[in-house]
């Protein structure tokens, strides 16, 4: 079923996030922005927290969850300690929303306008995980050539 291959990716992935951060030998180079990198590791892991808390945990868990999408950019110097932990929180909100949706919601609009064109809360979720990886992907060559 969809939904459980969805969890699966949402949770391996933030998995690898957590690791990726974990693996920074300096902490203080999590926030290190140089040259054409425009945002640092600690910014698109805050980032990648606020955007699934928001499209998945608030508008479809009803978690009451507040983006604040500005300080995903400009907050520095969060600790790894507290980066990992709010990924765990993340992967629970995410795992707990996911598993109460039916095939029903999955076909269903997703409901707020979010690219000027209705789509389904399947691509949404769908492209969800390809935002995640994105973003992973640029924390994992951040911290190769900016952590050595």
């Amino acid at each position: 079923m969809l939904k459980d291959t969805l969890i699966k990716i949402f949770k391996n992935d933030l998995n690898k996030l957590k690791h990726e951060i974990t693996c920074y030998k300096n902490e203080a180079n999590l926030w290190i922005i140089e040259k054409e990198v425009s945002n640092s590791a600690g910014n698109l892991c805050l980032h990648i927290i606020g955007n699934l808390n928001h499209f998945i945990g608030s508008v479809l868990g009803n978690t009451r969850y507040i983006r604040k999408r500005d300080l995903e950019f400009s907050l520095k110097n969060v600790s790894k300690l507290d980066l990992i932990k709010q990924i765990d929180d993340t992967i629970k909100v995410v795992e707990d929303t996911l598993n109460r949706l039916s095939i029903n919601d999955l076909e269903k609009q997703y409901p707020i306008t979010v690219y000027k064109e209705p789509m389904t809360t399947e691509y949404f979720l769908t492209y969800l995980t390809t935002h995640l990886v994105y973003h992973l992907g640029q924390i994992t060559y951040h911290r190769r050539l900016l952590d050595s």
